[in-house]
This record gives structure tokens, C-alpha cells and sequence, in this order.
């Protein structure tokens, strides 16, 4: 352990990375004791010894030592309430999300500990799974069930992505590479070991940027938007049977930075035990007079491209006057073919739409 009077040290493994530790490296970059550290990429113990934080190599687990790996045999560590075996992204978050959300944010309290979980759930944990070769579906069963993939993803994932920069060229200009005084355009140091250790290091910190950077946008995206959303969509939950009966249609207000209702809507309705009533979402295009609205429905889960109950099959890839004429609904913009939204010229023709096709 390095002596708490020297600059900090944060420690990892050289050679072939993964996204798992370029995650793991920024996350500590955010928290005020690591904002300025250096970084070492190595596999030697003694040279491990020197740093005040090591993640992914080592073979320990010990949050009072500082030190964050996860393969060696006897580890099983989870993320609070969830199965999933950690990765160092999933270590690191676990012991200092908090901090982080707090770091970066200015939030505490109960909102922190929402961000805390929502953000391991919607995105750290895909690290872990990753890293750890746990698939979201067990391929077993999906074997037996005879289902295949229609299309290789491989290419549209973050970890594939990180894996690229492995065999990226170095020192791009721009792009993250080492500048004259010896640290990255980020400001992130690069140890000085010799051309290919710099090399790597180089490509490495520029996965490091590019994971770090999703996951500024996701936090962003949760603290600005998703948590304010909450006590909107709660709100517009409660006051939905002004507009059906049986509460199958519900009002999102406008906002200019977004109402991300859709996650909020199932937690609610899971928080309020409703049963899962509402079909479809109003809300408008934006907070202009005699603006267009949009009703969408809801889907099965967050995230699923299934529908409790899609627009009317007549309705599907229809627009304008021919749409209005099949609907019985004036005002009509379009509907999606897939069903899964549509567009009026007001709000009372959407909302017409919306009562026609509970019923339908």
C-alpha cells in the first residue's frame, strides 16, 4: 500500500483489456481523491504493492485494502439484491456509487440511493454479466425452445467496442493518444515503460474515455431527466381515470428535457399494485399552441418491444385523411405499421383515438 502522503496510484492489469476495468478506471477518476492519479498497468505483485487502489488483477477482494479483483476461485460477490457475479465495474460501484453520484451530481439522500441501484441495473450490471460470461438468457434453454437469433449483435455492444481499441492505432491525435508533456488529451497521465507499454496504455485510456463517456451520458440522462420524470408520471398516474373509466389512458405532461414515463410507469404501477391498467400514453410534441400530440402504447416491460395493447391493426402504417376515414377520428397524423405509436393534429383527437382503441 502506497504511503496516504503520495500522489494516489490506481493499479490495473497490462496486456489485452476489457471493459469491465476501462469502466472501473474512470468511475474512480470521478471521486475527488483519484481525480488526478496516475495509473499503472501491470501484472508484477510488488509493483501492485506500490498502489493505493488496484482493480481487475491481484486475486483479492478486500474494500479495506483497496483492492478490487474478481477471478480468483472463491469469489461470488453480488450487487445488492441481484445474482449476477460482479466484474471490477460492478466492484467499484458497489463500494463507491454513492460517492460517485455524489461527486458528480450533488445528490444524497434518497434520490442518490434510487441512482445508486437504477444505474447499476440499466447499466453497470451488463459489464458484469459481460465480463463474466453470463448471458442475458440462459443459451441451454434457448436451445431447447429452438430459437435463434435473426442477426449477429456482436459488433453493436459496448464490450465489442472496447475490444476494438486493442488493435486500434495509437496516439491519434484528438483521440485521447499521449500529448508532448506526457498525459492524455484528457488529462489522464500515460506511464512512461517504454513504447509499447505506452502504446497500450494509450489505447487503453482511450477505451477508458470512450466507456467513461456512456456512462456520464446514462447519469446525466438519470439525474436530469428519469428522476424529476418520477413524481410526474406518479402524478399523472393517479389522475388517469379522468380520461377512462378503468384508467387505461394516461397524460404525460411536457417537459423540454424529456418525460422518460415509460420505466417510471411499471415501478409505479408495481408501487401502487394496479395491476397494470394503462394501454396508452398521451403526451405532446412539444409546448407550442395547437401542437401535435402522440399516443403510445405501453409495452410489456421496460424496454420490450412486445405491447399490452398495440393500435388497431387497420390503423397500422395508415397517415392523414385515409387514417382519419379508418379511424372515425379527425385530425389523424399517422400510425406506426408495428402499432406501437401514433400522431393526431390535437390533443382531443388523440385522445379520441386512444378511447377507440382500448374498446377495439
Amino acid at each position: 500500500m502506497s504511503d496516504g502522503s503520495k500522489a494516489p496510484v490506481i493499479g490495473t492489469h497490462n496486456g489485452h483489456f476489457h471493459a469491465d476495468e476501462a469502466l472501473a478506471v474512470f468511475l474512480l477518476r470521478l471521486l475527488p481523491e483519484y481525480r488526478h492519479a496516475s495509473l499503472v498497468r501491470t501484472r508484477d505483485p510488488e509493483l501492485l504493492k506500490t498502489c493505493t487502489i488496484v482493480v481487475d488483477v491481484g486475486s483479492v477482494h478486500d474494500d479495506s485494502l483497496r483492492r478490487y479483483d474478481h477471478h480468483q476461485r472463491e469469489f461470488v460477490a453480488t450487487f445488492p439484491g441481484k445474482q449476477t457475479k460482479l466484474s471490477s465495474a460492478g466492484l467499484v460501484w458497489m463500494h463507491y456509487g454513492r460517492d460517485i453520484i455524489h461527486a458528480y451530481t450533488g445528490l444524497d439522500g434518497a434520490d442518490r440511493d434510487l441512482l445508486y441501484e437504477k444505474i447499476y441495473e440499466d447499466f453497470v450490471e451488463a459489464f458484469d454479466g459481460n465480463d463474466n460470461g453470463i448471458a442475458v438468457y440462459d443459451p441451454t434453454e434457448l436451445r431447447k425452445a429452438g430459437i435463434d437469433k435473426k442477426f449477429n449483435d456482436k459488433g453493436f455492444t459496448i464490450a465489442s467496442i472496447v475490444n476494438r481499441y486493442n488493435y486500434a492505432p495509437s496516439a491519434r491525435e484528438g483521440a485521447d493518444g499521449p500529448t508532448a508533456n506526457g498525459t492524455t488529451t484528457s488529462g489522464a497521465p500515460v506511464p512512461q515503460s517504454g513504447k509499447s507499454q505506452d502504446e497500450e496504455d494509450s489505447r487503453f485510456l482511450r477505451a477508458s474515455a470512450f466507456v467513461g463517456e456512456q456512462f456520464e451520458l446514462e447519469l446525466e440522462d438519470r439525474a436530469n431527466s428519469w428522476l424529476p420524470a418520477r413524481a410526474i408520471v406518479k402524478q399523472a398516474f393517479t389522475e388517469r381515470t379522468q380520461y377512462d373509466p378503468k384508467g387505461r389512458i394516461m397524460v404525460i405532461p411536457y417537459r423540454p428535457e424529456g418525460v422518460p414515463w415509460a420505466d417510471h410507469l411499471h415501478a409505479v404501477e408495481t408501487e401502487m399494485q394496479s395491476g397494470g391498467q394503462v394501454l396508452y400514453a398521451l403526451f405532446a410534441e412539444n409546448d407550442q399552441p395547437g401542437c401535435k400530440w402522440r399516443i403510445r402504447a405501453v409495452s410489456l416491460e421496460p424496454g420490450s418491444f412486445e405491447n399490452r395493447k398495440g393500435l388497431p391493426e387497420a390503423w397500422r402504417g395508415v397517415r392523414d385523411e385515409e387514417l382519419s376515414k379508418v379511424s372515425g377520428v379527425n385530425g389523424c397524423v399517422f400510425v406506426h405499421a408495428s402499432g406501437f405509436i401514433g400522431g393526431n393534429a390535437t390533443f382531443e383527437g388523440a385522445l379520441e383515438m386512444a378511447k377507440k382503441a382500448v374498446d377495439v
